[in-house]
């Protein structure tokens, strides 16, 4: 039987999405953790500039959605007056991501109006597959506050992110993301930053062959269980369009030094095309993410051809096997 076809989920003109990440600390030490202090500070960002700066890239004229992450965002005493800040300003959605252990008695001080979704970050189907990679007892406590999110009438979404170490009990996690009522399930690419750059890359990533055998019909599997299945592109299919984000959308990755990227690809790298100074946003000169987006070759993204050779293929006269799908394109499977 064939899988029902994934939606490619187009860039939105007019949309502007701010992942906003208000410290970089964080309870945990996951083996894959894409945070880079060194580049992105250790600061944590103040109550007064986390409202000067959710001001500052609210736009009225466009559909705005503000992600706030970490480290563990939770672990900011101000988040909870951040994510009514951000409703009052008039954004469109409002998400926490978390690792699941909710500090401050988050549930408590968050109402379910003013959070569009709290998505979870779990990596495994059991505590030996998801505390390998995340620390011992975490799964325990991510599934438990999961749970008592989800019975506070949140909407709950999770985020599975996949290497080599896990891909095979990906199909696992559908029956239960559908017993604890789940309504989005993440399915994302392991991004080669942070701590996996620095040492066995190879040893995370999977080939496309990898890739494309198994996530549709995870994606499919969670849709026909009621459950939106989104996951990146990653690989385009031949003669299929490559499109930037940087080019064509509005996305901004934001960190506590006042560093803006708009490449997830480029944090670990002085490269960023924007910074926060003055409370006023300002364009960076020079060699930046901005001017590489212009670029265009054979292989897609080519910031994936700079800082991730590793996955990219050619044949016998050096023609690329495939292209690389800039890494915000995604892909949807709406449940049923």
């Amino acid at each position: 039987m064939s899988l029902p076809q994934a939606k490619t989920v187009g860039f939105k003109r007019g949309e502007r999405n701010i992942f906003f990440h208000i410290l970089t600390a964080c309870n945990l030490s996951c083996r894959h953790c894409y945070i880079n202090p060194k580049e992105q500070g250790t600061e944590t960002v103040s109550r007064e500039n986390l409202e000067k700066w959710l001001k500052l890239f609210q736009d009225d004229r466009k559909e705005t959605n503000v992600i706030f992450l970490g480290g563990e965002p939770t672990m900011h005493p101000d988040l909870p007056h951040a994510v009514r800040f951000a409703k009052e300003l008039g954004y469109s959605s409002v998400t926490v991501d978390t690792n699941g252990f909710l500090f401050h008695d988050f549930l408590a001080n968050v109402k379910t109006s003013d959070l569009d979704f709290l998505s979870f970050s779990l990596d495994g189907p059991t505590p030996e597959i998801n505390d390998m990679l995340r620390g011992d007892g975490v799964f325990q406590t991510c599934t438990t506050n999961l749970r008592s999110a989800v019975a506070s009438g949140f909407n709950v979404s999770l985020i599975y992110t996949v290497s080599r170490y896990n891909i095979d009990h990906l199909h696992k996690m559908v029956p239960l993301l559908a017993a604890w009522g789940v309504k989005r399930f993440f399915i994302q690419v392991i991004g080669i930053r942070g701590k996996t750059a620095i040492s066995d890359a190879d040893t995370w990533q999977l080939t496309p062959a990898e890739w494309l055998a198994k996530i549709p019909g995870v994606a499919a599997d969670a849709a026909a269980h009621g459950i939106t299945a989104i996951f990146p592109k990653v690989y385009l299919e031949p003669g299929e369009k490559f499109e930037c984000a940087g080019r064509v959308a509005e996305n901004y990755f934001i960190f506590p030094n006042g560093r803006v990227y708009q490449c997830p690809l480029c944090e670990d790298y002085p490269v960023n095309g924007f910074r926060i100074a003055e409370n006023r946003l300002i364009a960076n000169t020079g060699i930046t993410e901005t001017r590489l987006f212009s670029l265009d070759i054979p292989e897609g993204c080519v910031i994936n051809k700079l800082l991730q050779t590793e996955n990219l293929s050619y044949d016998a006269a050096g023609k690329p096997l495939y292209k690389i799908s800039c890494c915000l394109l995604k892909q949807e499977l709406k449940g049923r």
